[in-house]
């Protein structure tokens, strides 16, 4: 597989898995791969939107760590896109995963209404104005709701998910009372919660959210995910996830 001078291949340790990054544009962090391992207990042949792919990180696991059927990832940057295209191609994983070069809100021009199983989704954490603003393009629309917000990424899931679709989502906890709002007004229902933490004594710097479209009320906070024991190493719950 032919790279750019500006991107590299990195070994996911995970089934023999590559992918194909910007050494210095956006690369996945750890809350995909905390995501993937949330949302692998999906139904069976389910079909699987991936919005706001990125680099393709969430496809590229999922098609390994679920039972999905189809996989669509979708990117509104047409640069990642077609980076993401040549990871499935390396990966040969053609037949699972199909790219989908488009902005979220224009997803109803592909897909009917009520049409998709399971929507995973890392979209960007920060509002426009907020934060560092990063003069690198593909970190700038990863990062910031540059080309959809919030309620934009909660809207067409509603749209998309049949009843009884299910959403996993990681954010950011400070936009956890944004989050639970939107999704109650859009009708689909948060399940269960997750927060991640750094370290014990450290405040959650991540949470991981399943919601059901027109499920019944009864929310579960989950354990917390501890990254780091005291002496600096990883967790053993850690480790395994990245098995």
């Amino acid at each position: 597989m032919k790279i750019k001078e500006e991107e590299r291949i990195d070994d996911l340790d995970n089934e023999g898995l590559k992918i194909i990054q910007k050494k210095n544009g956006f690369c996945f962090g750890m809350d995909s791969i905390l995501l993937s391992n949330f949302a692998k207990g999906m139904k069976k042949n389910s079909i699987l939107l991936d919005l706001g792919s990125g680099t393709g990180i969430l496809s590229i696991l999922l098609s390994k760590k679920s039972e999905c059927k189809k996989i669509y990832a979708v990117e509104i940057q047409q640069e990642m896109a077609e980076m993401i295209n040549r990871s499935i191609k390396m990966n040969h994983l053609e037949e699972k995963i199909c790219v989908i070069n488009e902005d979220i809100r224009n997803l109803l021009t592909h897909f009917e209404k009520q049409s998709v199983d399971v929507i995973v989704t890392n979209p960007p954490y920060k509002k426009i104005k907020t934060g560092i603003v990063n003069e690198n393009k593909n970190k700038l629309v990863s990062r910031h709701e540059i080309e959809g917000n919030l309620e934009d990424f909660i809207n067409i899931t509603y749209q998309l998910l049949k009843d009884h679709g299910e959403l996993y989502m990681v954010h950011r906890p400070e936009r956890l009372a944004d989050i639970i709002e939107l999704l109650r007004r859009y009708k689909i229902e948060p399940k269960n919660i997750r927060f991640v933490y750094p370290r014990i004594n450290r405040g959650s710097n991540l949470v991981l959210i399943r919601a059901v479209k027109n499920g019944k009320e009864f929310l579960k906070i989950e354990e917390p995910l501890i990254i780091y024991k005291e002496n600096g190493e990883y967790t053993e719950e850690l480790i395994e996830i990245y098995k």
